[in-house]
């Protein structure tokens, strides 16, 4: 088993939901975290809430748009310099826009595709040389819908096949020099993604700490295995027995 003491990891969309839930998990086992959000007072907020729930621990905040190469790339040098290196980044930023595709805007469009696939590219090009290094892992947040099209789902079916399959590339790239790569892809969660609020009809779906565990259980798998494409779903569609 691998041990994650003294190791760091960079989450971006750390704020809420998934990115959330793996924070908590990798906080658990005594990993040093930083996470990003786009305003502030959310990263502030997420910040103290982590503190909270893991004494002791070693988590930062800093405020950037993965849509942003240069917000990003200063929001990885701070914390290569706050941490000392990054270990572990997991690429979790991701918007949602839908509308059948002659309604979609170009706004909707962009911000979509700049969030969900650039956003991915631009999280690994800052990491890279750290990943490297350390013979680091990455790993992507795609989607059940990133095998699977759906009307209204033009936007984000296109971010998320890209991130499917942009992952896997760079896996063959990357995994000369040491670096794991996987791409896990989610069906039903129950996160604030979307506007939506959680409550108790959720209790069917996958749950963040679902996913914090799975991250958890991928970094500690055996150094010669390496589970690169993730499906995961919950075990009964609508809790219907």
């Amino acid at each position: 088993m691998i041990h994650l003491k003294q190791k760091t990891a960079f989450i971006t969309g750390g704020t809420k939901g998934i990115g959330f839930g793996i924070a908590q998990a990798l906080l658990a086992q005594g990993v040093s975290v930083a996470i990003t959000g786009r305003d502030q007072d959310s990263v502030a907020q997420a910040v103290s809430a982590l503190q909270s729930h893991c004494k002791n621990s070693q988590v930062r905040g800093y405020c950037a748009d993965v849509g942003s190469f240069e917000a990003l790339n200063g929001a990885a040098k701070a914390a290569i310099i706050d941490f000392g290196g990054v270990d572990l980044v997991v690429a979790n930023a991701g918007v949602g826009h839908f509308a059948p595709v002659h309604e979609l805007t170009l706004a909707q469009w962009h911000e979509t595709i700049d969030t969900n696939l650039t956003g991915v590219f631009y999280t690994l090009k800052v990491f890279a040389e750290q990943l490297i290094a350390h013979q680091g892992y990455f790993i992507s947040i795609s989607s059940l819908a990133g095998t699977n099209f759906f009307a209204t789902g033009s936007a984000y079916n296109a971010s998320k096949f890209g991130v499917t399959g942009f992952t896997q590339a760079a896996m063959l790239d990357l995994r000369e020099y040491g670096v794991k790569m996987t791409t896990i892809m989610p069906g039903s969660v129950a996160t604030y993604f979307n506007n939506h609020t959680p409550d108790e009809k959720d209790f069917w779906k996958i749950q963040q700490e679902d996913i914090g565990q799975m991250v958890v259980d991928l970094i500690q798998m055996p150094p010669r295995t390496l589970p690169s494409k993730i499906e995961i779903r919950p075990t009964v569609p609508g809790g219907l027995k």
